[in-house]
């Protein structure tokens, strides 16, 4: 047990820190470059809006379901070999996808592999970080998820210059070099938990005899999908509609879109603020806290019309659930055995992408009908009630279930 606390302690888990973030970072951001590209792409080939657009929405999905599969072979074979793969599809998903001669094979290889490949990063990264901290795990999952959440201020103002300079194709294929360049040589630097190096199943902690089965099947896990699982329908919505909420408010454009600048930057702070306060407090008692004041944030944008309103509301609601994101993967580690982390955090990841994948459609249903997005709001607070009052149903597993006892031998 000394030895394993020594090397839990080892100055090395912060590289392991910097590496998920700058690959997080670099995935996320090449995935997130299709928004960029959305109307040169359409003007240059001639394909449709909605047609470009639905490789993302099929990205979310690839996005969703790879997350497990990913993070289950990252319990299996270590988390280098999965980023490293990862990292190698995802240059090759996006070397391909600028040679697309079709709407469809844009589609399916953008949407599939891009998003595919952009999974094997999250889950088995966030599931290598959590072994490696005994101490300070919030704050580190947390700057992970700040390394993540660089890409809209890092990796989408670099599309934006580079088609600025060279047609959809080129810049898409540099973006592939980029992607190559950086992230094949930081998934070197990944390796497994000290616990868990050598191939051990066993780390000394009281969840290490529970099966996957178990796992899967208890009330923690099904409450902490579909925690978050609410928890990121109820503010992806409005990440995605605010900016044409503001328009309709008779806020221009250019002023609107400065929004999701606020909201970003808010984030990075909320993910570093959230993390300090789930060590001292606790993961479930911030999160809990966090989730409710998201259910009022969101809420709060019906009240707003100026764009001094639509700033100060978009600055609490980044800063808010952009905090709680990171301690879905802390609790998952305070509650479960190391060896499945990769699976359980994996898990709660589709959860969430799930959950993200249905603000935006529903906003559009919502305006399209009723011509107006105050009901958008208005659904998210319910939804971020329920997300919260989910979350207070969670209890860890009592010590003495922990570890069932093993039957004596016949």
């Amino acid at each position: 047990m000394l030895k394993a606390q020594t090397e839990i302690q080892n100055p090395y888990r912060w590289v392991i820190v910097a590496a998920g973030g700058l690959l997080g970072c670099v995935a996320i951001g090449a995935m997130f470059s299709l928004p960029v590209f959305l109307l040169p792409i359409s003007r240059d080939t001639g394909w449709s809006v909605t047609g470009v657009s639905s490789a993302m929405t099929i990205g979310f999905v690839a996005l969703a379901f790879a997350s497990i599969a990913w993070g289950t072979l990252s319990d299996r074979f270590g988390p280098r070999r999965v980023v490293l793969g990862g990292s190698v599809l995802l240059a090759a998903a996006l070397a391909l996808a600028s040679r697309a001669s079709s709407l469809i094979e844009f589609q399916l290889v953008f949407g599939l592999a891009v998003g595919g490949a952009t999974a094997a990063i999250f889950a088995p990264m966030m599931a290598c970080v959590t072994g490696w901290f005994d101490t300070q795990r919030s704050l580190a999952v947390s700057l992970v998820s700040a390394g993540m959440g660089m890409a809209p201020m890092t990796m989408s103002p670099f599309a934006a210059w580079l088609v600025t300079i060279y047609d959809w194709r080129t810049s898409l294929l540099l973006i592939a070099a980029l992607a190559a360049a950086l992230m094949i040589p930081v998934s070197l630097l990944v390796r497994r938990p000290p616990a868990l190096e050598g191939g051990a199943s066993s780390t000394g902690e009281q969840q290490d005899a529970m099966s996957m089965g178990q796992a899967i099947r208890s009330p923690q896990f099904v409450i902490l999908l579909l925690t978050n699982f609410f928890c990121c329908a109820t503010h992806s919505g409005p990440i995605f509609h605010t900016v044409s909420y503001a328009i309709t408010c008779g806020i221009p454009m250019i002023a609107a879109v400065s929004i999701y600048s606020v909201e970003g930057l808010a984030g990075m702070g909320g993910r570093v603020a959230f993390g300090l306060l789930g060590d001292r407090l606790g993961a479930k008692h911030t999160l809990v806290g966090g989730l409710l004041l998201q259910a009022f944030a969101v809420l709060a944008f019906v009240f707003v019309s100026q764009l001094g309103g639509f700033y100060a509301v978009a600055a609490l609601t980044g800063f808010v659930y952009a905090g709680v994101m990171p301690l879905y993967a802390v609790l998952a580690r305070e509650n479960f055995p190391l060896r499945m982390m990769g699976t359980v955090i994996g898990g709660t990841a589709m959860a969430g992408s799930l959950g993200m994948a249905i603000g935006p459609l529903v906003g559009g249903l919502i305006y399209d009908n009723l011509d107006s997005y105050r009901w958008l709001y208005v659904g998210a607070w319910g939804i971020g009630i329920g997300a919260f009052l989910i979350a207070t149903t969670f209890r860890p597993f009592p010590k003495q279930e922990a570890v069932p006892t093993a039957a004596p031998a016949s």
